[in-house]
């Protein structure tokens, strides 16, 4: 008569013979696909690759290479070189990242690179003219409207377009106009001075 796997030693042996055959099924189902071919091995890629997308920024054109989920922010600054704009929340809440889309202004940390093919984009990094800087920009450095600098690009775009709409702007267009962009320092009394001494606009 066979003996008896009732002790420790047989519950151990038992287990071992578990693990095995489950192990073979488990390796063999992972390696053989179900029609006999090999299977892949990792996860399966997510999304399709890169396109062609052609930009209009600054009055040139960009012939990029990108993902449809990049967003107009990374493909400007982390493949363009344009660095001029900022991230700031990276939810399309403080303004940081404010460009002008066909004379709009528009989140760029929210707005996708290929759905803009064929707008004209304007980003911080193209208003200057040599050294000749921009009036909204000339007029926040004489009216001292920055303090670190970090807001300032999405507010002078955003300014921009305000006085591209409204060149006699009201303080009450001002502030609507701008009330997508957020100052974390709070020199929001001097960024309305400074837009509203802009050729063209009046103090409310």
């Amino acid at each position: 008569m066979a003996p008896k796997d009732d002790g420790v030693d047989g519950i151990n042996r038992s287990r071992r013979r578990f693990l095995k055959s489950t192990g073979v099924v488990g390796v063999a189902a992972s390696v053989i696909a179900p029609d006999g071919a090999a299977a892949q091995t990792g996860p399966a890629a997510a999304g399709p690759g890169a396109v062609p997308v052609r930009l209009q920024v600054n009055g040139r054109q960009l012939d990029l290479m990108l993902e449809p989920r990049v967003t107009l922010l990374d493909a400007l600054r982390m493949r363009a070189d344009l660095t001029g704009n900022k991230r700031g929340c990276d939810r399309g809440a403080c303004g940081a990242c404010t460009m002008l889309v066909d004379g709009r202004p528009v989140y760029a940390c929210s707005t996708l690179a290929i759905a803009v093919q064929g707008k004209q984009i304007r980003n911080v990094d193209g208003l200057a003219q040599g050294d000749t800087l921009h009036p909204v920009q000339q007029a926040f450095c004489d009216k001292d409207a920055l303090m670190c600098g970090f807001c300032t690009p999405g507010f002078v775009m955003a300014s921009v377009g305000l006085l591209e709409q409204h060149p006699n702007a009201t303080a009450e267009q001002i502030r609507k106009g701008l009330d997508g962009n957020i100052c974390r320092c709070g020199t929001f009394p001097r960024i309305f001075e400074a837009v509203s001494s802009v050729a063209g606009g009046r103090r409310g």
